[in-house]
């Protein structure tokens, strides 16, 4: 086994510091080339942290290639919001649903040991966005919720799980901050745009920080990850990702631990600061780490040394990063984990995790479940890309379903429902269907004892804020005048539901697999739903 040993701050050239301040990307669609320049600056001390991504197809030949080139606990670094590998849930927002604090621990371990096993010494967990409004990109299903104290409570099990599976812990998205608005106070997705939050510091520290607190007093928060919202009361110029006053904060609340930036190739930072001053710019604020993501690595370390050159990044300040992230590297380098394997009981408390947050909300004196001998009408919403014969069957065995895929499948859905309701039948409609398609499926409704709906929305970015499409808002409309939509089954946002009319029965699942197959077993009563709704949704 190869011998590992700790860099020496008085033994770096400023170049190598540089390198330590920057981290690296690979297995995002990269070519060799640029794959190969991060392992020449690995090679030679001069690279502080590596992002790999978890889904790249040479996912075990790039890690190997890593592993060889790094004789010092080099930071690599990934997100888990939904578990890694065999493990994942319907992202945080399942944990606040599901509510209990074993589990969130339980969803921390696990995935750490798996991150171990696949190599990784850094997980960007616990998310501990504090959420009250109709957001984007996702945001409401990767949070989880409103209330600061059980975010609070559910982040530390998280990260004590963490910790005891082998691996730092980086909260996010600092600082949290509520009610991020822009123009005509909606919500504005940070990938295309820049977002705000008209907080104080007096209201952040007591409401977007209280978990981040909580986490520091027992020495669970390793890192923060910073968002680019700007707070123009706080700091009317940058972006927390740039803004030395939104950093110093934490700072002054006695975090000394790493500040890793958000991807730094958003909208939000670049479209205003420039790609190559912004990179010098975020170290020079106060972070510790700038994410370049990009796919040429070699064009961010270039930007990073020429903000050097400019004058934009001092060596001051390299030189304050630098010993942060030589000190997180010695954590990894002396972390013991606890556990090392994945037990069986282990197992059993992570699928509850998707079991018990499945949420109900059903009319007074109306079963949760429907009869699974009914003739019950599915129709079930999937992406304008999908494929749909003539008579609204799904061709394709499985849906991309955004960034993560694979957890959304339409023809496994149908199939699924034909199972547990085999009297019923199934029609799958597009987000933007046609007329004509609008039209057949509400005739093929005729005839049956009520209609069930299945909805979704993925986390995806640069989508903007989540909203059916007027075209389907209008179909259910049409389908009400008669009272024949018995129940929406939804994954993902549950306040895309507002804009419906009064559905008698919703039923809120998880945005995984197993959190899809738990929500329909809830329809067809085989259990009960547990889930508590993390979100004020004012449902019709």
């Amino acid at each position: 086994m190869k011998e590992i040993k700790e860099l020496k701050f008085e033994e770096l050239s400023i170049k190598q510091k540089i390198g330590m301040v920057t981290c690296g990307l690979v297995g995002t669609s990269h070519t060799d080339e640029s794959d190969e320049f991060v392992l020449k600056l690995i090679r030679e001390h001069a690279l502080g942290s590596v992002w790999v991504n978890p889904k790249a197809h040479d996912f075990e030949e790039i890690m190997a290639k890593i592993k060889e080139a790094a004789d010092y606990p080099i930071l690599i670094f990934t997100d888990a919001e939904s578990g890694l590998g065999d493990f994942t849930i319907g992202k945080h927002n399942a944990l606040g649903m599901a509510d209990s604090e074993e589990l969130a621990y339980i969803f921390g371990k696990v995935t750490a040991i798996n991150a171990v096993k696949m190599g990784y010494n850094v997980v960007c967990n616990p998310i501990l966005d504090i959420l009250n409004y109709a957001g984007v990109a996702g945001s409401n299903i990767r949070s989880m919720g409103s209330d600061k104290y059980r975010i609070a409570a559910l982040g530390k099990a998280m990260a004590r799980g963490m910790h005891d599976g082998g691996v730092l812990t980086v909260g996010k998205h600092y600082p949290s901050a509520s009610e991020k608005t822009r123009t005509h106070g909606r919500a504005i997705d940070s990938h295309m745009a820049e977002t705000m939050s008209y907080e104080t510091k007096e209201q952040l520290i007591d409401r977007s920080l209280y978990a981040y607190r909580e986490l520091m007093k027992e020495g669970l928060l390793d890192g923060i990850m910073t968002g680019h919202c700007r707070l123009p009361n706080i700091d009317d110029e940058y972006p927390a990702s740039l803004s030395k006053k939104v950093i110093g904060v934490i700072r002054e609340l006695g975090f000394e631990g790493f500040a890793i930036t958000d991807a730094l190739s958003m909208m939000g930072v670049v479209a205003k600061f420039g790609w190559e001053d912004s990179k010098g710019l975020s170290v020079e604020n106060g972070n510790d780490i700038a994410l370049i993501w990009d796919p040429k690595n070699i064009k961010g370390f270039e930007a990073m040394y020429a903000s050097y050159e400019k004058g934009i990044l001092s060596e001051e300040r390299i030189n304050e990063s630098t010993k942060i992230v030589l000190a997180a590297q010695h954590k990894v380098f002396e972390m013991q984990p606890k556990f090392d394997e994945i037990t069986e009981e282990d197992k059993a408390l992570f699928d509850k995790i998707n079991t018990d947050s499945v949420y109900a909300r059903v009319d007074e004196g109306l079963p949760t479940g429907i009869s699974k001998d009914g003739r019950h009408y599915f129709v079930v919403l999937t992406s304008n890309e999908t494929d749909i014969t003539h008579d609204g069957k799904v061709e394709v065995d499985t849906f991309n379903g955004g960034w993560h895929g694979g957890w959304y499948n339409p023809k496994g859905i149908m199939e699924k429902l034909k199972e547990l309701f085999p009297n019923s039948e199934s029609r799958a409609i597009r987000a933007f269907p046609t007329g004509y398609e609008i039209q057949c499926t509400l005739e093929k409704t005729l005839g049956y004892d009520d209609i069930i709906f299945i909805s979704y929305f993925d986390a995806q970015a640069y989508i903007g804020r989540e909203a059916h499409t007027p075209r389907i808002i209008s179909m259910i409309d049409a389908l009400q005048v008669d009272d024949r939509v018995s129940t929406i089954v939804h994954f993902g946002s549950p306040y895309v539901l507002e804009d419906f009319v009064h559905i008698p029965r919703i039923i809120i699942g998880g945005s995984s697999l197993m959190g899809v197959d738990a929500a329909f077993n809830v329809l067809a009563g085989n259990y009960p739903a547990k889930g508590k709704l993390t979100y004020d949704v004012k449902f019709e």
